[in-house]
């Protein structure tokens, strides 16, 4: 079994989803806001050497420029997340994507992998679900759902939307708290109050 999950990210890329222009917090990076000491992004990519690729999509990559990551834009301006997950799908070089924001600091291998040992022949895509809420940011996709995707995002649907036309595993909230009892692994820095209730701090001038 602990063969099985060490191996269970050598055939997926790990997107780091970084489009957005952290307006609430300034304008910042937010991948390079600190916890610790430590960039989120470098938090993040402790996860590097699971995956076989790491790709970010940012708009603005210059900032991460230093991590030396292989970059691509939106490809489909406007969409927030599910056009950062559509601009990855079309860049990925692997069968598989798991996307995770730039902004969530306590993303844990023990919950990507209980993501990544989901998936199934019959499965587009898998997700957990938090009080009715899907975590778009914290799933797998199959990478030859690119076209489709793009097709749904012209539409302009929610998450949810998209995913009703796709084969979609959805993990409930109690198998998440099975190894994240607090459910950390879901939080993501979004403006000010996050900032002090997480410890979080902005990247220094």
């Amino acid at each position: 079994m602990e063969a099985k999950a060490e191996h269970a990210g050598q055939d997926v890329t790990l997107a780091i989803i970084a489009g957005g222009g952290g307006h609430r917090l300034g304008g910042v990076a937010k991948g390079l806001l600190t916890l610790e000491g430590r960039p989120l992004i470098e938090r993040i990519l402790d996860l590097r050497p699971r995956f076989s690729e790491v790709l970010l999509v940012a708009d603005n990559p210059g900032a991460y420029k230093a991590y030396g990551l292989r970059s691509v834009p939106d490809l489909v301006e406007g969409r927030g997340a599910p056009g950062g997950v559509h601009a990855a799908l079309g860049a990925a070089r692997t069968p598989w994507l798991f996307a995770v924001g730039c902004d969530m600091p306590f993303v844990a291998w023990q919950v990507v992998r209980m993501v990544l040992e989901a998936r199934a022949p019959d499965v587009d895509l898998v997700c957990f679900e938090i009080d009715r809420r899907f975590e778009p940011l914290l799933a797998v996709y199959r990478s030859s759902l690119a076209q489709s995707w793009g097709a749904c995002l012209a539409k302009n649907p929610s998450f949810g939307g998209i995913f009703s036309g796709f084969r979609t595993r959805v993990l409930p909230k109690l198998r998440l708290q099975e190894v994240d009892p607090d459910l950390r692994s879901v939080v993501s820095i979004n403006g000010p109050d996050d900032l002090a209730r997480w410890g979080v701090q902005l990247p220094a001038t």
